[in-house]
């Protein structure tokens, strides 16, 4: 139960339905479908890029377990695409968001997707040097800010700009802990920062990032002191497990426990707010 909750995608979805709502919830905006949408969103996608990487001869490990569950895994596609289309045709939703969101999805499918070929080989963001951790970051922090907001007709002001590039950092931060546990899976021509840097030089390369990302909500114009604290403590908690990834973690380290960092954060906020 718990393997299919995590390599189903339902962890990562929860993940991005949290920054999407915690987006919302900074800005003072009221219940919207857009975390909704993001998080059928990610199960779709994701689970449609898993199924390319393994017919692709990619994750070697992860096939056995994804043809075992795989009625399992139709089912949750297909009550995905039914939940998107029931926000998109039968709910409030502003269909001109798609405007915004077809940048970063873009980015997010050809993460893994080629865009094209060269002979064998595949070009896609993942296997440009450097390309791959800023691809993912970038999409992911477009879809979880512009997108909420663009779809709420709220409009895009420096605060905007401003909790864009602060989601940002957090996010690369966060993704070091990825990068650092595939450093010898990955190829070496990926050039991935723990490839190119060392565990420990990422490591505190992801440390400083955080605290810039703490830094920025100073400089908020909504700043008060217990969205200050919230934004620490979920930097101290992410440094920590920044600080002790390494190669040799289990999956359920990054997988997992990682990516539920946004899902606390959103939690905390919930509790201040009541």
């Amino acid at each position: 139960m718990v393997d299919f909750y995590i390599f189903s995608n339902i962890h990562v979805a929860l993940a991005g339905f949290s920054l999407t709502k915690i987006t919302l919830i900074n800005f003072g905006i009221a219940d919207r479908l857009s975390p909704l949408f993001v998080a059928f969103s990610i199960l779709i996608s994701y689970n449609f890029i898993r199924f390319y990487e393994i017919k692709s001869n990619r994750l070697s490990w992860f096939k056995e377990w994804f043809f075992m569950n795989l009625k399992e895994i139709l089912l949750l596609l297909i009550l995905s695409i039914l939940g998107l289309t029931t926000i998109l045709f039968f709910a409030d939703f502003n269909p001109t968001s798609f405007l915004i969101l077809f940048p970063f999805a873009f980015m997010t499918f050809f993460y893994a997707i080629p865009l094209f070929k060269i002979g064998k080989l595949e070009v896609s963001f993942r296997n440009f040097p450097m390309v791959k951790i800023f691809s993912i970051v970038i999409a992911w922090a477009g879809i979880s800010v512009f997108f909420p907001l663009y779809e709420a007709n709220y409009q895009f002001t420096s605060a905007v700009y401003l909790e864009f590039f602060q989601r940002i950092l957090f996010l690369l931060a966060i993704t070091i802990p990825f990068d650092i546990r595939d450093m010898n899976a990955d190829s070496k021509s990926l050039k991935t920062l723990p490839q190119q840097l060392g565990i420990t030089s990422s490591k505190v390369l992801g440390i400083l990032l955080l605290f810039g990302f703490v830094l920025l909500e100073i400089f908020k114009e909504n700043f008060t002191y217990m969205s200050f604290l919230i934004v620490l403590i979920i930097s101290i908690l992410a440094g920590l497990f920044l600080w002790f990834s390494s190669p040799t973690r289990s999956r359920y380290y990054t997988s997992f426990w990682v990516e539920s960092i946004p899902v606390i954060w959103l939690g905390l906020l919930i509790f201040i707010k009541l």
